[in-house]
């Protein structure tokens, strides 16, 4: 009889998600750049779009490298969504709206300071011991 480890399953069906939105992710950008052709015109909008394709990617591929998404990645990829958002809205948007979607951008940039200056061995990730670094 085969022993169920669900450690097995589970890492098994995280890495044919992740395969799965790497597919997609190409797929999508390969469309926008078509659609980009199309009309002959690219906006900026379009490149924060496709750069955001390009984080997914990346992400996913610091993933398969290291079995580990650095929180600041989805960071990233939030403060540049939001600012295609902005984009988007064009200049007829309410200032407040602007400010509150800047103010999200703020917060998002200093979550990211806070993440990088953290103590680096004050934790346990995922069952690997702690790793005390020497300064």
């Amino acid at each position: 009889m085969v022993n169920f480890n669900p450690k097995v399953v589970v890492k098994a069906i995280e890495k044919i998600l992740l395969a799965t939105i790497a597919v997609l992710t190409i797929v999508a950008t390969v469309q926008e750049i078509l659609q980009i052709y199309a009309i002959g015109k690219v906006t900026l909008a379009d490149l924060l779009l496709l750069f955001i394709y390009t984080e997914v990617l990346g992400m996913i591929g610091v993933f398969y490298a290291s079995n580990r998404i650095p929180i600041t990645l989805p960071l990233f990829i939030a403060m540049t969504a939001i600012s295609r958002l902005i984009i988007l809205q064009g200049k007829g948007m309410d200032a407040s709206v602007l400010l509150y979607e800047a103010g999200a951008i703020l917060i998002i940039a200093l979550a990211c300071l806070v993440v990088r200056y953290r103590p680096q061995n004050q934790y346990e990730y995922q069952g690997e011991p702690v790793v005390e670094k020497d300064d």
